[in-house]
């Protein structure tokens, strides 16, 4: 593995405790109902066999989701982006966050997860309670065509294909840096996010050119912030993974 400028002593100057704001009022929150009924239909449109999964950020070093095989593979016509305005879970009102979802352009090598044989609605339902939770991102969730080494197929993608309000796209990686050096919420800071995701990409191997560049840019950003920082001051385990 390549050495990161991103170290744990870094992101752990980031962590602050913030309070749960809770659900921001001016989005819909899906509720029952409206989760078993988008699991039926993205279930109706899934191909016959296994239910797989598309990972690129979180979901590959915190899937929250039983596997029973998982793969490299490829989706081509979009890229990782820090493109998700965030004002809770890694960033708050007073200093807003940036989490990752995908544009279209480029390509994007992560990590596909097959899950148990069962019933595909209350599988996917479930990924859908973790990872959505408005009607406004429903349209973010989408299957995905991706290549592995032996074969083309789809799996399941969320925050794909973002727009509108709550996105801000197109962003320079300097601007992203200076975001998530500074942005904290209530489950961790955008540091700790990238840093996790970063250092899991590289143990499978991926790695991700405009990703490594941001993890050196933020590197700087947090050092210029707190000063010149000595490695050895926090250990490895004060990053949390959440």
């Amino acid at each position: 593995m390549r050495q990161m400028s991103l170290t744990p002593d870094l992101v752990a100057l980031c962590h602050r405790e913030e309070v749960d704001p809770g659900p921001d009022g001016s989005w819909t929150q899906l509720n029952d109902d409206d989760f078993r009924t988008l699991a039926l239909r993205l279930s109706g449109e899934a191909d016959e066999g296994p239910l797989w999964v598309f990972a690129y950020g979180s979901l590959i070093w915190k899937p929250a989701f039983e596997s029973v095989e998982r793969q490299r593979a490829t989706a081509f016509g979009w890229h990782r982006s820090f493109c998700l305005d965030m004002v809770r879970w890694r960033g708050s009102v007073a200093q807003p966050g940036l989490m990752m979802a995908l544009e279209r352009g480029g390509r994007c090598d992560g990590v596909i997860y097959r899950l148990p044989d069962g019933e595909k609605p209350a599988q996917i339902e479930r990924l859908l309670r973790r990872e959505i939770d408005d009607h406004e991102s429903i349209g973010s969730v989408r299957w995905v065509p991706v290549r592995t080494a032996q074969r083309t197929l789809r799996a399941l993608g969320f925050w794909v294909g973002v727009t509108g309000r709550g996105t801000s796209l197109n962003q320079p990686l300097e601007t992203v840096a200076k975001v998530l050096a500074r942005a904290c919420g209530h489950v961790g800071s955008g540091a700790e996010y990238l840093y996790n995701t970063v250092s899991h990409l590289e143990e499978f191997g991926i790695q991700d050119r405009n990703l490594w560049r941001l993890q050196r840019l933020v590197a700087d950003e947090i050092r210029s912030i707190h000063g010149h920082v000595e490695t050895g001051a926090h250990s490895a385990s004060a990053v949390p993974i959440t």
